[in-house]
């Protein structure tokens, strides 16, 4: 092998000097002897550059390869286990998966799943209407219901307290193990929200006839979850009843209003454009009541609105430049993007309503000349404590007589003297006026809104169904518990929702919403019906709304975590499919998706395994087509190669349980070999405990993939010999190695089995391959990771890797390698075996291998010889195809990647071409807020300014508390917790710094180029330079690298990470990316008209009432320390 730089060269040999001639002038022999010592100096340099043989590294990295070779195929059985399927291959049948039937198949169950739901609710809403035509109002009703928070809590006395009693709970798998009543619906109440008030009571005895239906809806669909009613009066009946538990301020702020399902269902699609006023007039408390209306209003909105928001005084100003004369999605990202902008808001000037109205028609009109936006209902919501000017021309020029665009007022503060203006545009515009006099008003007075526009459904009884873009519940108890015991893309749910309205004649030109029914889909529930054995190791089922955005997907993250928290991400539901399928640069895949198509198309992807820090490279087929019925579209992801094929062998049912009851074998717990949740007497069974009964004829009534069920009874039995030879193994205790400590094989069927070598004391890796190690295990949303990467490399050679640390505990290594089943030229991967050990099982061997003995003939050996990997001037590694080190004298260094430990190293890997850069896209990260956007404050070395604001902020507070103050709540205390603020003042205290928020990254992958086995070099780095060595470790993914360890190049090359850098956008970029529309479906219905509608009832005002000299004297205060 020749070596870089001085290859081939031949020094002086002073002992076999060339004869001098005398008769050489004595310039000659000067000019000579500096040659003799500028060669010599030259010579050691060269001699100081070779110090590492390529030949020993080499001979070591043969040796050790076949060490661990025979380590890793003793410990597992990988040849005993090849055998086996190669003794079947005669009889087994290999098939090609046929990705369009797979993926119309899976349309068509998850079609009829979503079905039945919707009978459910249509069911619902029927009995609703029926019970309401029927139901007399009465005033002064009295009746006792079931109030969630109340229900089992005593008084002093021992009694139940009212609107309590005895409310038979118990623990319940099919609703996450929550202690639930499937005899009884329950009530729950915001605590803004009066619970004996006489309608919410006489809603209450009305909807009590939907009990029965609750009941009988589950009987017929036992995989229904929870059902419900949110009545427009506020109150929310849930089936089945559950004890609602209050936050840690003994405040239900859950109002069904709020909720995406209800807002869907009473209104159709609509464009916003919400024209607030910032004059001086709106100073204080007014802007304070002002900004919590917008925010209020925008969370009204869905992923079907289209929103924006002008401020205007003097002069009309858009909130968000970038979005100037246009409407934008009213997704969750737009919406908390606004609301942003929204806090900054400050006030100056004068209130000139006329040009803010203007604008906001030429808004309007130009996004429906367009065709652009909703094309559905048209608002303009104006904030403001008054309107001076005359501005009846601008709606008899834009607005009369067709009054397509409603307008909606909102009269902020106690002063009344423009009210009479204000309810004149409203009045006028087939709108609401409201009059919002404190921040405890602001909920009520908003949803006045979706009643007014719900009005020509109601009237034209269009009873829509809706389903909702996915959302994460985080309302019920075990929330939390979810978060961490659950795939982050199966946390997810969607609601179907249909409107309930008044029957009754007498009102039916009001179009009178009486609330809106519905049930939760599970999108695991959906996710079931697309098996993971059909897909293969890196195969998988996603879902899309009609919006584009991810209902379902492996890669999806709804969660980050802050501090030891999880949370939902702002944009969790709002990740759009082109975020997760980034390689579909042009967007074929979504665009065709969106508009409902079916169809197919191929990409190659960077794939990633280990949370990211592992690139492959992979050519997927991807299969779509839509969901009838429904605003979603299904897509599933074949890989070609191994996952191209699926191989279907046959047993007889008593041969296969003798080898499935054995203690060694498990199955996959979160498939679906027998649908265990329809028969509550099931649901306690593990899948193999139902699977067990089924098979034996004790369960005969259990519904079961009999396919799927005869493909594991058939790996059953292949792999029924290997617990014999891992039993023979550890009973061997003398032949043993210490440090070994599980073996493990897994088959497409989801079949496991394993062997503990180690006992529980023992072992370094005790949660390896148990319930809690999920990325090792065959759940709903993957393969393991061990099989995954096992696939992807040739069958009968191990892959060897460290667990990231985050999650192992220990120095522990995986080797693992494919089993493969080929019939004719098809090949099918029939399942992975592999091993776990701890490092010193691979450093023992690898220091011993890597030390050559003092007697070691170095006649032949050109540099160091006898090489030793201990010795203080050479470092050795040996690091995965990866670049993560395994082994190193540094210990601490196993599992770090090597660029970080030596740049100048990886550096020159890299450009030598012996590794390759991936760059891979994370648009789903979250980064801190960076330093420089955080406003400039006063110097707090100021005590006057100190004082001043901690005055001005407990005045403030306490002004607030006055003007939420509920006198209501006042007489019934007992009905009442203690009201929470709507906002929270110490997180204006957070610092920006610490504050995450969603952004994109890019981050680097390292894969080792297979055709480039060795290579070495010299690195010159300022007065030294650093040889290394590489040589690929036969037979594996390994690579040995050895380095002279004397010349630090730190200076030189700095290290090389894998941190992503966050993807900086230049202003005109990012305001490009806000404004675009990508291609979307829009609902197929829209109720915006009715010619019966009766618009004169057009609004009413706010009649709490406030001291108005407590109210000046406070204000006043704050205007002093301000």
């Amino acid at each position: 092998m020749q070596m870089a730089a001085a290859a081939g060269m031949k020094c002086w040999n002073a002992g076999n000097a060339t004869k001098w001639d005398k008769s050489w002038p004595q310039r000659g022999r000067l000019m000579m002897l500096m040659w003799i010592i500028l060669s010599g100096s030259l010579c050691l340099t060269v001699d100081g550059q070779m110090k590492i043989p390529p030949e020993t590294v080499q001979q070591w990295a043969v040796s050790f390869g076949k060490e661990i070779a025979a380590l890793s195929a003793r410990y597992s059985g990988a040849k005993l286990l090849q055998k086996k399927y190669k003794d079947i291959e005669g009889v087994v049948k290999l098939e090609e998966v046929d990705g369009e039937e797979l993926v119309k198949k899976f349309a068509e169950e998850m079609e009829e799943m979503l079905g039945r739901k919707m009978k459910s609710v249509k069911r619902l809403a029927e009995a609703a209407e029926d019970a309401d035509l029927y139901h007399d109002y009465n005033e002064t009703l009295e009746f006792d219901y079931y109030n969630s928070m109340l229900i089992n809590s005593l008084d002093e006395d021992g009694n139940s307290v009212p609107l309590g009693g005895e409310f038979p709970l118990e623990a319940n798998e099919h609703f996450n193990s929550l202690r639930v009543n499937t005899q009884l619906s329950n009530i729950q109440v915001p605590t803004n929200v009066y619970n004996r008030d006489p309608d919410i009571i006489n809603g209450v005895y009305m909807s009590e006839a939907l009990n029965d239906v609750f009941i009988d809806n589950f009987q017929k669909d036992p995989t229904l979850t929870w059902q419900y009613f949110g009545s427009s009066t506020g109150f929310f009946r849930l089936y089945p009843g559950i004890q609602w538990t209050p936050d840690e301020n003994g405040v239900v702020t859950f109002d069904c209003r709020n909720r995406n399902w209800y807002i869907q269902a009473a209104t159709s699609p609509k464009d916003v454009v919400i024209v607030v006023d910032v004059s001086g007039s709106m100073k204080g408390l007014r802007m304070t009541i002002a900004k919590h209306t917008i925010n209020t209003i925008l969370d009204t909105l869905g992923e079907n609105d289209f929103v924006n928001i002008i401020a205007y005084s003097d002069y009309v100003r858009y909130v968000e430049p970038c979005f100037k004369g246009t409407l934008v999605q009213a997704d969750l990202d737009n919406r908390e993007h606004f609301k942003l902008l929204v806090e900054e808001l400050h006030v100056k000037g004068e209130g000139k309503v006329k040009n803010a109205l203007k604008e906001s028609f030429k808004i309007l009109n130009e996004a429906a000349a367009l065709g652009q936006g909703s094309l559905c209902n048209q608002a303009i919501m104006l904030v403001t404590d008054g309107a001076m000017e005359d501005f009846q021309d601008v709606f008899e020029a834009l607005n009369w007589p067709e009054r397509r665009v409603r307008v909606f007022t909102y009269l902020i503060g106690r002063e009344m003297t423009f009210a009479e203006n204000v309810k004149w545009i409203a009045c006028n515009n087939k709108g609401y006026y409201t009059h919002v006099s404190t921040l405890a008003d602001v909920q009520e007075n908003v949803m006045e809104y979706l009643h007014v526009l719900s009005r020509p459904m109601v009237i034209n009884h269009d009873h829509d169904i809706i389903w909702t873009e996915a959302y994460m519940d985080s309302v019920l108890p075990n929330t939390e518990k979810l978060f961490n015991t659950q795939a982050e893309s199966l946390l997810l749910m969607t609601s179907v929702a249909m409107p309930v309205f008044s029957k009754k004649k007498e009102t039916l030109s009001h179009g009178i919403l009486l609330g809106v029914v519905g049930t939760d889909v599970a999108l695991r529930e959906l996710m079931r019906l697309a098996p993971r054995y059909k897909l293969g190791a890196h195969g998988y089922v996603y879902l899309i709304t009609n919006n584009g955005y991810i209902l379902s997907h492996p890669d999806l993250r709804p969660l980050y975590k802050e501090g030891k928290k999880l949370k939902p991400k702002p944009n969790y539901n709002s990740v759009d499919l082109s975020e997760v399928e980034w390689e579909d640069t042009e967007e074929k895949l979504r665009t065709a998706m969106v508009k409902g198509e079916t169809g197919t198309l191929s990409l190659d992807v960077r794939a990633t395994v280990d949370k990211g820090t592992r690139a492959m490279f992979l050519k997927n087929d991807y299969f779509h087509t839509v969901i009838n019925e429904t605003p979603f579209s299904l897509g599933i992801v074949l890989t070609q190669g191994y996952g191209q094929y699926i191989f279907i062998g046959n047993v007889s049912v008593e041969e296969g349980l003798h080898d499935l009851l054995t203690p060694d074998l498990t199955i996959a717990n979160e498939w679906t070999y027998c649908e265990t949740d329809i028969d509550p007497a099931h649901r306690k069974l593990s899948q193999l405990e139902a699977v067990v009964q089924y098979l034996t004829g004790k369960e005969l009534d259990l519904e079961c993939d009999m396919q799927l069920l005869q493909q594991t009874l058939f790996d059953a039995v292949v792999t029924a010999p290997m617990e014999a030879y891992w039993t023979a193994l550890m009973l061997n205790t003398s032949g043993m190695d210490d440090g070994v400590e599980t073996v493990f094989l897994g088959t497409r069927s989801g079949l496991m089995r394993l062997q503990r070598y180690a006992g529980t004391e023992k072992r370094v890796a005790k949660s390896f391959l148990t319930s809690a190690d999920k990325e090792n295990m065959f759940t709903l949303d993957h393969f393991p990771v061990w099989y995954r990467r096992a696939a992807e490399y040739p069958a009968g050679q191990f892959l060897y890797y460290m667990p990231r640390r985050e999650t192992r505990v220990g120095r522990i290594v995986i080797a693992t390698t494919a089993v493969t089943v080929t019939v004719g030229k098809k090949t099918a991967i029939a399942g992975a075996i592999g091993v776990q050990m701890t490092l010193e099982v691979l450093e023992s061997r690898f220091w011993a291998i890597t030390t050559q003995p003092n007697d070691t003939d170095c006649s032949d050996v050109e540099g160091i010889c006898p090489l030793r990997c201990g010795s203080a001037d050479i470092e050795c590694f040996v690091i995965d195809n990866n670049g993560f080190v395994l082994i190193s004298k540094q210990r601490n260094n196993a599992g770090r990647f090597f660029g970080e430990i030596d740049g100048s190293v990886m550096t020159t890997l890299i450009r030598m071409g012996m590794f390759k850069r991936v760059s891979l896209f994370d648009y789903q990260a979250m980064c801190k807020m960076n330093s420089h956007s955080v406003s400039s404050a006063r110097p707090l070395l100021s005590p006057f300014y100190g004082l001043a604001s901690a005055l001005k902020w407990f005045l403030s507070n306490f002004l607030l508390f006055l003007l939420e103050f509920n006198i209501c709540g006042f007489w019934h205390t007992e009905h009442f917790a203690d009201a929470k603020p709507s906002f929270s003042v110490s997180s204006a205290h957070k610092k920006k710094g610490d504050i995450l928020q969603p952004c994109d990254t890019e981050y680097p992958s390292f894969v080792h180029e297979p055709s480039v086995k060795e290579t070495n070099s010299i690195i010159k780095c300022g007065r030294c330079q650093k040889m290394f060595v590489v040589q690929q470790i036969p037979e594996s993914n390994l690579l040995m690298l050895v380095v002279q360890a004397d010349c630090d190049c730190s200076r030189q090359y700095g290290p090389i990470t894998m941190e992503p850098k966050e993807v900086k956008y230049n202003a005109s970029v990012k305001c490009d990316r806000m404004r675009s529309q990508k291609i979307r479906r829009r609902p197929e219905s829209c109720h915006a008209y009715h010619p019966q509608e009766n618009a004169y009832d057009c609004g009413r005002a706010s009649f709490i009432s406030l001291s108005v000299s407590l109210f000046f004297i406070s204000l006043s205060f704050s205007a002093i320390v301000s």
